[in-house]
C-alpha cells in the first residue's frame, strides 16, 4: 500500500508577473524544496492556488511537476472539484500523468450532507483506480468530512488516508483512534503537526515548508528520531509567521513571503493576490527578529 507520510509540500504554483504560469520557475522551487528534504510534491493544494485555474492550466501544472521530480519523491495531486462527475473526469486524466497519489477536497459551496460526501467519495473510489487522501478543510468548503463517513468509505481500499486542516485536534484525534491503522492521518494545520504525529498521524501536508522547507522538515525528523524537545522547539519557531498569515488570505501570504525569502515564483491571481503593504511590512520584521 501506498504510503503518504513524512513532510510534504502543497507546492506555491510559479506565475509570471501577468499571472501566467512560469514552468521554469517552478521546477527550480521544486528542485530546491526536494533538496531542502521534503519527502514529497503536492501541485494543486490550497497553497498552490488549485482555485485560480482552468482545468488546462493544471493538467500542464501537474506534468511540470512530475517532471521536475523525476521520481525522487512521491508526487501528490489535488483533483478534487465541485461536482462529482468532474472530479471523476480529472481524477483519470491526472492519473495518466504519473503522480504517486490524488488529494481529493471535499465538494465546496454546495452544502452536503454526510450521506452526499459518502456517495461523492464512494463513486470517485470505484471510478479512479489509484490511491486516494481525503481533504478536509471546512472553513473552506463549508462541508466537514466527519469521522463516522470516514469509517464507511474504508470499505474501499485504494482511500488510502485523509488530510486535515479543519485546525480541530479533537477531530484529527477522532480520525486516528476510530478508523482502522491503515488510514493514514496527515496534519494540515501547521501548529498541530508534531500533535499529529505523537497522536499516530504519518506526516504532514504544510504550507509553511513552501517559505521554511528545513525547519519544518527538523519536526519531522526530530520526532522520527525520538527526539521530542527539539521538535517542539522547532514546531515552536513557526508560531511568529503564522500569526502574520492570519493578516490576509493565507496561502497568498506564504507566497508573498516566499518572494520576499528570494524565490520569485510571483503573485498569486487576483483577486488573493496579497498586495496589502501592512502585511509585507509584518512578514519583514517576523524574518528580522525570527527567521535570521
Amino acid at each position: 500500500m501506498f504510503e503518504a507520510k513524512g513532510l510534504i509540500t502543497p507546492v506555491a504554483t510559479a506565475l509570471t508577473d501577468k499571472e501566467e504560469f512560469n514552468p521554469e520557475m517552478y521546477k527550480e522551487f521544486i528542485n530546491h524544496l526536494i533538496d531542502a528534504g521534503v519527502d514529497g510534491i503536492f501541485p494543486l493544494g490550497t497553497n498552490g492556488e488549485f482555485y485560480a485555474f482552468n482545468q488546462e492550466e493544471k493538467l500542464t501544472i501537474i506534468k511540470t511537476a512530475v517532471e521536475a521530480v523525476n521520481g525522487r519523491v512521491p508526487v501528490y495531486a489535488g483533483t478534487g472539484c465541485v461536482t462529482t462527475k468532474e472530479t471523476i473526469e480529472f481524477s483519470k486524466k491526472v492519473k495518466d500523468l504519473g503522480v504517486d497519489c490524488l488529494s481529493v477536497i471535499s465538494p465546496y459551496f454546495v452544502a452536503l450532507s454526510q450521506d452526499d460526501l459518502y456517495e461523492h467519495y464512494s463513486a470517485v473510489a470505484k471510478a479512479v483506480d489509484m490511491p486516494m487522501l481525503l481533504y478536509n478543510i471546512p472553513a473552506r468548503t463549508g462541508n466537514n468530512i466527519a469521522v463516522g463517513t470516514v469509517k464507511r468509505l474504508l470499505e474501499f481500499e485504494n482511500i488510502i488516508g485523509i488530510k486535515d486542516s479543519s485546525g480541530n485536534f479533537d477531530n484529527i484525534l477522532k480520525y486516528i483512534e476510530n478508523t482502522e491503522p491503515r488510514i493514514q492521518v496527515l496534519a494540515g494545520s501547521d501548529s498541530l503537526i508534531l500533535w499529529t504525529l505523537m497522536a499516530g498521524g504519518t506526516g504532514a501536508i504544510s504550507g509553511c515548508s513552501n517559505v521554511f522547507p528545513e525547519l519544518m522538515v527538523s519536526i519531522y525528523k526530530y520526532w522520527a528520531a525520538g527526539d521530542i524537545e527539539k521538535a517542539n522547539e522547532a514546531q515552536k519557531k513557526i508560531r511568529p509567521f503564522r500569526n502574520v498569515m492570519q493578516m490576509g488570505n493565507p496561502n497568498s501570504v506564504v507566497k508573498l513571503a516566499v518572494n520576499l525569502r528570494g524565490w520569485k515564483i510571483g503573485p498569486a491571481r487576483q483577486p488573493s493576490n496579497c498586495t496589502d503593504p501592512k502585511i509585507e511590512e509584518a512578514l519583514k520584521k517576523v524574518f528580522e527578529e525570527h527567521y535570521n
